[in-house]
């Protein structure tokens, strides 16, 4: 399917990447079918989204089926007079009337959200009045804030308001600040953005932070005692919360094999049912990491402190002795409560050193890399989905500023704590469904056919062949990347696979894990931060008769409940997380706008170009406007957009030069100019100079 444009176009978010049939004839039958079956009603629940340039509500289903493609675009009529306006994050009943395909108009027949919408942005006062410019880039239009309604906010503030009633349904929309929150370029200023447009909940409860300080330490009682044994916790070197020891030593019944032991915090001793610490915990789902803070599950006196794994002092602990052949099978396991005491607190980049070095630092750490040898001999047998996606590290300052953005290394250190967990994980869910106990399992559903066929289309274009969906297994991904490892278009394929995979989820009905190829999964190791492991350990101290704190009858009976909700937490953090590294690229970029970069194309829309820098990693648009003047046509299956009158094409994966013109850090968003014409050939490794300005004709 081709699309023409010409001239400029407003700023995107980008695709997945998904290319359309080849077939002519059946892409007019889907596009019929869409049209019929994933038509709208007269009336449906809308999600406000955002805000379009005059300043009426934009939104879309609150529920959608993906296989009928992107949601419609539904335009909302502004509210009556005497109404506040509708604000992002607000559900409404809506009667709607088609006005375009894939859009709507729609008027608000009942509010449905609890309380009213929330604006996030930076307060600007003025002559006549003030203003809120939204930090969210899908907010097209700034709020009026009335005399008297600005709490005292001054110049650049970040600050949350809510919208007035307003007295006229044309033009910009009124509202009243509610909170401020700090200022635009202050220290925690990004963070703090991302923390409250996603609404992460901040502040404990007096009654959990009571219950936090009451709490004790551990005694070994009816305990394992574990402290004669070295077991030890290998983190990043600013990790603050330690739940995860591990140790390793040869099987003497087993020739070539190993023992290995996983200790985890044993949160469950703290945290009990229907206790206000598990209200918490269960409220917030997990904690949430941002470059300059942790924003924790559980209050700090349990996850920084009594729960964290800390050298030489006693710890209580969930564990598991497993045993393992020469090829890295698990042939048996056991779990146990026990009193442990970590041997030392270690670092995924001095066990590197170490290892490198062939030193042994006084610690088991052969037994652990030989044990992680076999561990990886089993992950090929099985033939696992093995990503290599490059992550970035943003490094601040002392003052809070972004100071350099370096990529963040995959050492064979982490590896060897990855697949001890996974080992872990497995036996976990392996001894509940052996006890009959409920369980919270991890599942990965594997890609619907849909995405397998437009990532089938898209390797196409670079020569790769793919197995039909029905027949797919993770190891025939995987050789896929094998294919492409080292060659510019690597990175682009990696990112495009996971695209087209199935986001992972927490459930009690058991699908498997389709990326690691396995049929039971479930996340023991991680209960400072997860409230699945949490639940998990609860199933096994009540299965295995380990104390009084299992999981409570109301729980169990709302495990599906739980693990939708957990799931949404989960996905909530990780778009948290996403969004403040956006910003703070886009602070870190602020200082480069004019410079030139090195860039990939990483997406090819109708309205323009995505482009990735290979320095720091930040993405951004290239729209049409920044195009060289012609008339382009967008190939949705070839990802391509070729100028109809001078015939040069951009295609995806091809390495550009571009210039940065515009960089906000409120949005995260950047805009780019092309410093040259694409080609028709297949995309080469270039090396252009990197922030020097061009010179201009």
């Amino acid at each position: 399917m081709k699309h023409q444009a010409r001239g400029a176009a407003q700023p995107g978010r980008q695709p997945d990447n998904g290319q359309a049939p080849r077939d002519k004839t059946f892409t007019n039958h889907r596009q019929l079918f869409r049209s019929v079956v994933g038509r709208l009603p007269e009336t449906a629940v809308v999600q406000v989204t955002g805000t379009d340039p005059d300043g009426d509500a934009v939104g879309r289903p609150a529920t959608w089926d993906k296989t009928f493609g992107a949601p419609p675009l539904i335009l909302m009529q502004p509210e009556l007079p005497g109404r506040p306006a509708l604000a992002p994050g607000e559900k409404v009943l809506v009667r709607l009337k088609p006005i375009g395909p894939g859009r709507y108009e729609g008027r608000t027949l009942k509010r449905l959200s609890e309380t009213p919408g929330r604006v996030l942005g930076v307060f600007r006062p003025g002559r006549g009045e003030n203003r809120i410019i939204p930090t969210d880039r899908r907010s097209k239009a700034e709020w009026i804030v009335p005399a008297g309604e600005a709490a005292g906010a001054e110049a650049d503030e970040i600050v949350l308001a809510e919208p007035l009633a307003q007295q006229h349904r044309l033009g910009l929309k009124p509202a009243r600040v509610i909170e401020r929150l700090g200022r635009l370029g202050d220290a925690r200023s990004i963070s703090l953005i991302a923390i409250h447009t996603h609404d992460i909940p901040q502040a404990f409860s007096a009654a959990a932070l009571a219950e936090a300080s009451r709490a004790r330490g551990v005694r070994l009682g009816r305990r394992t005692d574990l402290r004669g044994i070295a077991l030890i916790t290998i983190d990043g070197a600013d990790a603050r919360d330690f739940d995860d020891a591990v140790y390793a030593e040869p099987d003497a019944d087993s020739p070539g094999g190993f023992r290995l032991i996983v200790a985890i915090a044993d949160v469950a001793h703290y945290v009990r049912p229907g206790s206000a610490l598990d209200e918490a915990g269960h409220n917030r789902g997990n904690s949430v990491y941002f470059p300059d803070r942790v924003v924790p599950m559980l209050p700090e006196a349990l996850s920084n402190g009594l729960c964290s794994l800390r050298p030489n002092e006693d710890r209580g602990c969930l564990f598991v002795d497993m045993r393992i052949d020469r090829h890295g099978r698990k042939t048996a396991h056991r779990f146990g409560r026990g009193l442990m005491r970590s041997a030392a607190r270690l670092t995924y980049e001095a066990v590197q050193a170490a290892r490198d070095r062939d030193e042994d630092l006084g610690l088991p750490l052969p037994h652990l890399y030989a044990a992680f040898r076999a561990l990886l001999d089993a992950r090929q047998a099985r033939g696992t989905l093995d990503l290599d996606l490059p992550e970035r590290k943003v490094v601040l300052d002392d003052q809070g500023h972004v100071s350099s953005v370096a990529p963040r290394p995959r050492l064979d250190s982490h590896r060897l704590i990855e697949e001890f967990m996974v080992l872990a994980n497995v036996a976990a869910a392996e001894e509940l469904e052996r006890l009959h106990q409920p369980c919270m399992y991890r599942v990965h559903a594997p890609p619907s056919d849909e995405k397998v066929d437009a990532l089938r289309g898209f390797l196409a274009t670079l020569g790769v062949s793919l197995p039909a969906a029905n027949r797919l297994h993770p190891r025939d991904l995987d050789h896929v990347l094998r294919q492409v490892a080292g060659t510019p278009e690597a990175t682009l394929v990696n990112e495009v696979m996971l695209r087209s995979q199935s986001q992972a989820a927490y459930s009690p009905d058991n699908i498997g894990h389709f990326g690691l190829a396995l049929s039971r999964y479930a996340h023991f190791t991680s209960p400072i931060r997860r409230y699945a492991d949490l639940l998990v350990h609860r199933g096994l101290i009540k299965g295995l008769r380990l104390g009084s704190d299992g999981p409570a009858d109301d729980q169990a009976a709302a495990l599906q409940q739980t693990g939708d909700h957990i799931t949404q937490t989960e996905r909530r953090a990780q778009l948290a997380e996403r969004d403040a590294i956006d910003r703070y690229l886009a602070a870190f970029m602020a200082e480069k706008v004019g410079s030139c970069f090195a860039a990939r194309i990483s997406g090819v829309t109708r309205f323009g170009l995505f482009v990735t820098v290979a320095e720091s990693g930040a993405s951004g648009l290239i729209p049409m406007a920044n195009l060289p003047d012609d008339y382009w046509q967008h190939d949705e299956r070839e990802q391509t957009l070729t100028g109809r009158r001078t015939h040069v094409v951009f295609r995806l994966a091809q390495d550009v030069d571009v210039l940065l013109s515009e960089a906000n850090a409120v949005t995260g968003g950047l805009v780019f100019h092309i410093l040259q014409g694409g080609d028709n050939r297949r995309p080469h490794p270039r090396q252009p100079q990197r922030g020097k300005r061009p010179h201009w004709q």
